[in-house]
């Protein structure tokens, strides 16, 4: 639904006369509690289309309106219904239909009640809300959709009674169209309104309405007397007894009748662009806490930073004084000019001074020889596996631009789109070809059977979620048919055009042998560490995220202001922590960066899926093994694709690092 809503433009204000049909549209049911969503004709108790024509529409009730890609990847079913709204018409009662339904659909229906599953119907492109005040009645703010049904307890009996809504009062707020439209007596929709009540089958008039719908009537449970002699006849030979309204072979059925009202009220206080304020209750209240995630994030990247640019400022400083003393050649010490008289002798302390002329190294000086820059004819030495960190990096650029847009990064110079192809020869790849279909088919071909395995499990339960035959027939196509083409294309094109990236630095025929490294540096402890500090940045933004996307389905996350200038944090903080961490391990003459740094840029991710798992386990309320299943999943693709992401940003930032810092310390 917000797909369709930020495909209207903005300018377009849809206006109605007078006495003009609205169309209401019938979407889908879902709920806090499960991930499973179900399309609302699907259920066998509420009123089926007939397939007439209201109003001025082209289509029947039960028409599909066309959806895009999101709109169903979100499992929205839209379709027309026989609910008549006429602008400005008041309908103090108007039967629907009578919906006769079995023992199955009851038990079903019961199950869905319990599991808290809400309704979402559609009327000039604004979801059916329910209205609440505050606790001081200062605001009113809106809850997308309404629920089936209710449970009331019965301490008495020692069980819950479950009642059905079958009355739908709907409340249509509108004002006068601005501008030229108003002039014309036309008005705009503010709010659509739907407040359910479950109403029982005494006090009815000859069309199926209640007497008065607003007074005190009895409720309808959702429930069928279980017949007790065709139970005991039929399980006389089983220890097993069902429960009541569990037998589903008896034909037992019980009739739902479905009523509804309309009203339309002026409504001055707010326009029509300001309409879905009330959706956003928590805009003022949030506002600091975004803030202090800003600020906190600006914190923890602004001590990065400090650090960084004493890196930066001692490795320029190692670089300057390299040029003016020596550098280093295969492991040796050039010689450097000497104000000492003395040759060829050593320290009366043992230290060793320079070859030829000789003062002896201060302790600076000695970290200055022995640490990062030992390591030139090493550092740009090929990783082990670089045929798979080409293709992952590959397609976390991909992302990238999808991500952040072409244009900013070209205009940042991050990636040249003339070095197309230079990354790959640079990690020593020769075929391309295969390179090409790694890189094709390794995220979309992975995420294609992650989401046609999960589909299995969603088709079993008939859910909306699912997605249709054709819409994955469709996706196969998309990857198939041009991401593969055009990555095949531009990877030839990049092959045959560009050259190798040139390393400051050779590297040396036989590798070093690497110092036994700190524990904070061996293995994946370091990684999972360094992956802390960006997660620090994003935690607070990430409890608004997981809210409005697992939590409250019905809410609609509107901050994209504050998620963007938290990302932006999150990349620079990325770029600082690769940084940080790269140079600590050249200093360890580890020279095994290119992975290192990859897995470091991607390693807050791993903390992003714990998080998962305890947001999982002590926040929400999700029953059933496919709801787990698809939140589990889920989680653990928006993590993969984070971790691409940020992996790519600290791949490239580190290699950029390196480069500049052995730009000044080049072999002869």
């Amino acid at each position: 639904m917000a797909d369709a809503i930020l495909c209207l433009p903005v300018i377009l204000h849809p206006s109605y006369q007078d006495n003009e049909p609205i169309p209401l549209l019938v979407n889908k049911i879902f709920s806090d509690h499960t991930q499973l969503q179900y399309a609302y004709f699907d259920l066998p108790f509420v009123c089926p289309p007939t397939g007439q024509k209201h109003g001025n529409s082209p289509f029947g009730s039960g028409h599909s309106l066309s959806l895009n890609l999101g709109e169903i990847l979100r499992g929205d079913r839209i379709m027309t219904s026989d609910y008549e709204l006429v602008m400005k018409q008041d309908v103090g009662c108007r039967a629907l239909c009578t919906r006769e339904v079995d023992r199955k659909a009851v038990k079903w229906g019961r199950q869905l009640i319990k599991d808290g599953y809400v309704a979402e119907w559609i009327v000039d492109n604004l979801p059916a809300a329910t209205s609440f005040v505050t606790v001081d009645r200062s605001r009113k703010y809106y809850s997308s959709g309404f629920k089936l049904g209710y449970q009331d307890f019965s301490p008495a009996e020692g069980l819950g009674r479950i009642y059905i809504h079958n009355h739908f009062t709907i409340v249509v707020r509108w004002r006068k169209a601005p501008g030229k439209a108003g002039e014309e007596g036309k008005s705009v929709i503010l709010g659509f309104e739907v407040y359910p009540k479950s109403i029982g089958y005494e006090n009815r008039d000859e069309d199926g309405c209640p007497y008065d719908v607003h007074a005190d009537n009895s409720h309808l449970e959702l429930f069928i007397t279980p017949n007790n002699k065709e139970v005991e006849e039929k399980y006389s030979d089983s220890s097993y007894i069902p429960q009541r309204g569990e037998d589903a072979d008896d034909g037992a059925t019980m009739k739902i009748p479905y009523t509804y009202s309309v009203y339309f009220r002026e409504d001055t206080s707010i326009e029509w662009s300001n309409r879905w304020d009330l959706f956003f209750t928590d805009q003022v209240d949030s506002s600091m806490t975004h803030w202090l995630a800003i600020i906190n994030s600006l914190t923890i990247s602004g001590v990065l930073g400090v650090t960084v640019i004493v890196i930066w400022s001692r490795t320029v400083q190692s670089t300057t004084k390299g040029r003016e003393d020596g550098v280093l050649e295969e492991g040796k010490l050039k010689k450097r000019r000497s104000k000492s008289p003395n040759k060829d002798k050593k320290s009366s302390e043992g230290v060793l001074t320079q070859e030829g002329e000789g003062d002896p190294l201060s302790d600076d000086e000695l970290e200055d020889v022995a640490g990062w820059k030992l390591l030139h004819a090493d550092v740009f030495r090929l990783p082990a596996h670089s045929g798979l960190l080409a293709p992952l990096v590959g397609s976390g650029t991909q992302l990238l631009f999808v991500a952040i847009g072409l244009l900013i990064l070209s205009s940042l110079g991050v990636l040249n789109p003339s070095f197309r192809g230079g990354l790959y020869k640079t990690l020593g790849g020769q075929n391309w070809r295969k390179n090409t279909i790694i890189t094709a088919s390794l995220f979309p071909g992975l995420t294609f059977c992650l989401i046609f395995v999960l589909n299995l499990f969603v088709w079993a339960q008939a859910s909306s979620t699912a997605l249709p035959f054709g819409t994955l027939v469709g996706l196969v196509a998309l990857w198939l048919l041009v991401q593969v083409p055009l990555c095949y294309a531009g990877s030839w094109f990049g092959y045959v055009r560009a050259e190798p990236w040139q390393h400051p630095t050779k590297t040396s025929p036989i590798p070093r042998q690497i110092p036994r490294q700190p524990w904070y540096f061996r293995g994946i402890n370091g990684v999972i560490l360094t992956g802390l500090i960006p997660f620090a940045v994003l935690f607070i933004e990430l409890l608004f995220v997981f809210k409005n996307l697992w939590q409250d389905k019905s809410g609609y996350y509107y901050v994209f202001g504050f998620l963007s200038v938290v990302s932006t944090i999150l990349i620079v903080t990325v770029s600082e922590v690769t940084i940080i961490a790269t140079y600590n391990q050249l200093c360890a003459e580890n020279y095994h960066w290119w992975w290192q740094s990859f897995l470091t840029g991607g390693s807050s991710s791993f903390w992003i899926f714990a998080y998962c798992i305890w947001y999982y386990t002590y926040k929400l309320h999700i029953t059933g093994f496919v709801s787990s299943l698809l939140f589990f999943s889920y989680s653990f693709l928006a993590c993969a694709v984070y971790g691409l992401l940020t992996g790519t940003v600290g791949f490239l930032t580190a290699y950029a690092f390196i480069r500049r810092i052995y730009s000044a310390v080049k072999a002869d």
